[in-house]
């Protein structure tokens, strides 16, 4: 009995490596692809995240430059968003110093509101009239000749970049920019204060057209003088009930102003978060 339980034992054995050496000679075999194929399972492919699917419908805006981003095109770009954020960050100063110091307020912030409160000045015999012009004419002029650049270096994609796309709507303030341009010549610089089209189109219009920078400083510096001067001349026939109204501002204004800007922040990060949501 213990004979014929070893015996079926060493018999199982004998199967077992027969099977063994079997198989290792049938895959051993084939082709190198076939043993890759048995041996090596493919690792699944990681799932998309939801942030890069996202990013792959919206898709982003072209750039208006070719290739890799040079150092013109990183000072254009950081000129004008400092242009956007300039007169954002300091609208809390007319409150401040638009009844104390109201030179100072024109000086670094030439709104219109800054401008035509030192006209009135000057009609009140606080200040003089041509003090309330030429205080006003280094602001308002700061960042023309980023736009201009904008056009001369990047040309006509630059429009599409500053109007935000390609669509409809763009394209008929393109083509009244254009219009503009013929129709005024360089004397569209002048009047691109008074004009109904935003200014840094026209700039960058004419730095589009080949406009040589000293001639775009000096119709720029002519269209200020005239703008400038309109506001001051605005503010000097109101006279003390523009006064008036400054200071009643900067006594009561401070914290609307504050909370405007708050409101405004609070907007862009509700259509920020908006847009980021899955579509879907």
């Amino acid at each position: 009995m213990r004979a014929s339980w070893q015996a079926l034992v060493r018999r199982g054995q004998c199967e077992s490596e027969a099977s063994s050496l079997y198989r290792g000679w049938y895959v051993g075999s084939g082709r190198p692809d076939d043993l890759v194929a048995v041996s090596e399972r493919r690792p699944a492919e990681p799932e998309e995240r939801d942030g890069a699917r996202r990013r792959s419908r919206r898709g982003a805006m072209p750039t208006p430059w070719d290739g890799p981003m040079q150092r013109a095109d990183r000072i254009i770009v950081g000129g004008i968003a400092v242009a956007g954020l300039y007169g954002l960050v300091l609208l809390p100063l007319f409150p401040l110093l638009g009844s104390s110091h109201p030179a100072l307020l024109e000086l670094v912030r030439g709104s219109t509101a800054s401008i035509v409160n030192m006209g009135a000045r000057a009609g009140v015999g606080q200040t003089s009239f041509a003090l309330a012009v030429l205080l006003g004419i280094p602001s308002v002029m700061m960042f023309d000749w980023v736009f201009w650049w904008a056009g001369r270096r990047w040309g006509d994609r630059v429009f599409f970049w500053l109007l935000g796309g390609d669509d409809e709507k763009a394209k008929r303030r393109l083509a009244r920019v254009h219009w503009s341009e013929r129709r005024f010549g360089p004397l569209a610089v002048v009047l691109a204060p008074v004009l109904p089209i935003p200014s840094p189109l026209i700039y960058a219009a004419v730095g589009d057209g080949g406009m040589r920078l000293v001639t775009f400083l000096i119709l720029d510096l002519a269209g200020t003088l005239l703008w400038v001067g309109l506001l001051a001349t605005l503010g000097y026939e109101l006279g003390q009930s523009a006064v008036d109204v400054t200071d009643a501002i900067a006594h009561y204004s401070l914290w609307a102003t504050l909370a405007l800007i708050a409101a405004v922040i609070a907007v862009h990060v509700v259509r920020t978060r908006a847009a980021d949501r899955p579509v879907g």
